[in-house]
């Protein structure tokens, strides 16, 4: 018989994953990079596009357009994943990122290019929540924690190396690669998972909340665009941003409603009286508000205050992001060989709030090794938090609602960084122009009256005067946006003293089989009925 990914049983059975299951990993792990890594190269791109596409006043609606049908689109494919089966609805969405990519590089004008990165984005959204999905499938929680480091470590590698490999292949072969590069790693994966994973086909008896559907999509996009324009595109108070506020929370509201009543429910409401998930997703959305807005505002602080270059941007973050690795693989192994977790997020969540206090004391005569160390307690904190609230929010849930919960955890993430981009960004932009008007006057007042985030050829043409008004704004800016986001780590902490450690299911003692059955049979969901009882 064709080798292919054993039960979780015969997991446990040999003490180590089957070769089949690490190289479904593997094609995972390209999954999800392909997610994380298509907005740092592409925004290294940007420049080169807009010079040879035009249509600058559009510009945002390249990464707005992704990261919208990204969002909206998240909760549906855990939904269908649940309903239909999880390798099918992964492959999809594989396929419609390859596709958006390819027509991506291939667009003439910009708007055709913010209409295929939108289709990319519709694909992408289901590439984190497969992902964590069919992990979630094949292997039980106690033996996941395992696998934490590999997570992290993509993710890192994805924030480093982004913005290099996005300059190198624009520099070198033109910027349409930034987007054809996703094509070879995204056959890879689709083979691999197409060959090696083997989980059980499903056909749901209820057709698809469809109304459900829309009213979430509307929800979310609107939402999205309220902290996406909020503060820049438009005044916080402007009667666009109050529109799309009032639509986003009505379209929410009856979307909570339309849920009571659904005979399939896109999000059931049934997994948040799990405290344990309920309480997952909070972390999770505040550790993406905070982590986002640390990756936006540490490279700016670095490039304005101490000098470093542009050009090597993701390697600015090393102190944070390498912290996060090495704490995510030993929290990993830890709950793996203990099956306990609680401490983690309480640890986490006070290491987190001490990171970023540490960074709101920045200022212009702050050395790069001590930013560095800052930097390394807030990596440390996030460390403890990034996969252990997936792997928690999943260990609450039943077998069959295994993808929403997945899509749930990480949509919460999403907004979570999508809310501490915009208050951040409006409070380090707010301070910013109120220190350069104090600092330079008139003159000060006209450099930042565009935008507050200057790039290092405007920095550069600056008087010196100017230049040395700008550091201390840029300092102060990040202090208030920090000093922020302790606070907000602090709301955390509080959520995670109330987590109730539940045993995470193990893989346990193989099932003896009847005599003449192969060893090697497809993955069949071994964990049903796990839901915390609250």
């Amino acid at each position: 018989m064709a080798d292919t990914v054993n039960t979780e049983a015969d997991t446990a059975e040999g003490g180590k994953q089957p070769r089949s299951v690490r190289v479904v990993l593997l094609a995972l792990m390209i999954a999800m990079m392909l997610a994380m890594l298509d907005n740092m190269i592409v925004g290294t791109a940007m420049p080169t596009i807009v010079g040879e596409l035009g249509g600058l006043q559009h510009l945002s609606w390249v990464v707005t357009g992704y990261t919208l049908a990204t969002a909206a689109s998240t909760p549906l494919w855990g939904k269908l994943g649940d309903m239909y089966g999880r390798k099918g609805a992964f492959m999809t969405s594989i396929v419609l990122f390859l596709i958006g990519s390819a027509l991506s590089g291939m667009a003439q004008n910009m708007g055709e290019l913010i209409g295929f990165r939108a289709v990319q984005g519709l694909g992408a959204g289901g590439l984190m929540v497969g992902v964590m999905a069919i992990i979630g499938d094949l292997i039980p929680p106690r033996e996941r924690g395992k696998y934490q480091g590999m997570m992290a470590g993509v993710m890192a590698l994805a924030m480093i190396g982004g913005p290099l490999v996005g300059g190198t292949i624009t520099d070198n072969w033109g910027w349409r690669w930034a987007f054809y590069i996703n094509l070879p790693l995204g056959a890879v994966a689709l083979l691999a998972v197409s060959a090696v994973l083997h989980l059980p086909r499903k056909r749901a008896q209820a057709r698809i909340d469809y109304l459900g559907a829309a009213l979430l999509t509307v929800g979310i996009s609107s939402i999205v665009l309220v902290t996406t324009w909020g503060g820049s595109e438009y005044a916080w108070t402007s009667a666009r941003i109050m529109e799309l506020t009032a639509i986003g929370v009505a379209a929410l509201v009856g979307f909570v409603f339309r849920q009571t009543r659904a005979a399939e429910p896109i999000v059931p409401l049934h997994i948040f009286r799990s405290r344990n998930f309920t309480l997952m997703s909070l972390i999770g959305f505040i550790t993406g508000f905070v982590m986002f807005g640390a990756v936006l505002f540490l490279p700016l602080y670095q490039q304005s205050v101490q000098g470093a270059s542009a050009t090597n941007s993701g390697l600015l973050l090393l102190p944070m992001l390498g912290a996060m690795l090495v704490v995510s693989m030993i929290a990993g192994r830890v709950t793996t060989n203990s099956g306990r977790y609680k401490v983690f997020p309480v640890v986490g969540s006070a290491l987190m709030i001490a990171g970023l206090y540490l960074l709101s004391l920045m200022d212009t005569e702050t050395t790069r090794l001590t930013s560095g160390l800052y930097m390394a307690v807030l990596g440390a904190g996030m460390g403890c938090l990034m996969q252990i609230t997936m792997l928690v929010a999943q260990n609450s849930v039943q077998m069959k609602d295994m993808g929403v919960a997945s899509s749930s955890t990480t949509l919460f993430r999403t907004l979570g960084s999508s809310f501490g981009v915009a208050i951040m960004g409006a409070l380090f932009n707010n301070r910013v122009q109120d220190v350069m008007a104090e600092r330079a006057g008139a003159l000060g007042s006209k450099i930042t009256e565009q935008s507050a985030q200057l790039d290092a050829a405007s920095l550069a043409k600056l008087p010196t005067a100017a230049r040395e008004a700008y550091q201390h704004a840029v300092s102060a800016g990040t202090h208030s946006a920090f000093l922020l986001g302790a606070v907000v780590a602090v709301l955390a902490l509080a959520t995670a003293v109330f987590v109730k450690e539940v045993p995470l299911k193990g893989a346990g003692p193989a099932a003896p089989r009847p005599e003449g059955q192969d060893a090697a049979v497809d993955a069949v969901p071994a964990r049903e009925g796990v839901a915390e009882a609250v």
